[in-house]
């Protein structure tokens, strides 16, 4: 899969330094997948959470942490959109709700 964009992973691991190293597993299992639709990538992460408007929550080192990613599975692109802590991701997904999250550059 094509990652859009790893800048943001590094500016999340800088943040929560505990999630660097399972963002960076994440990010590799990822890199070398390439899911065709949501079975695929249940198969891949049986963890992950489809949120909605194509996006998908993945849990990050246990339940710590939450990852929302946005996924074109026809031109195989993954895009990273938000990372935070549990209690971050409930606050967020009471506001907005995670298929509402946006790209951010």
């Amino acid at each position: 899969m094509v990652i859009i964009s790893k800048k943001n992973l590094v500016g999340f691991a800088g943040v929560h330094a505990a999630a660097k190293e399972p963002l960076n597993n994440w990010y590799a299992i990822t890199k070398k997948s390439d899911w065709k639709d949501f079975n695929g990538l249940k198969n891949t992460f049986g963890s992950v959470d489809a949120a909605g408007n194509d996006r998908y929550c993945f849990n990050i080192k246990g339940n710590d942490f939450r990852l929302i990613v946005l996924i074109t599975f026809k031109i195989r692109t993954v895009y990273i959109l938000w990372f935070g802590t549990h209690g971050e991701y409930d606050k967020l997904n009471k506001l907005t709700g995670a298929k509402n999250v946006k790209f951010q550059k």
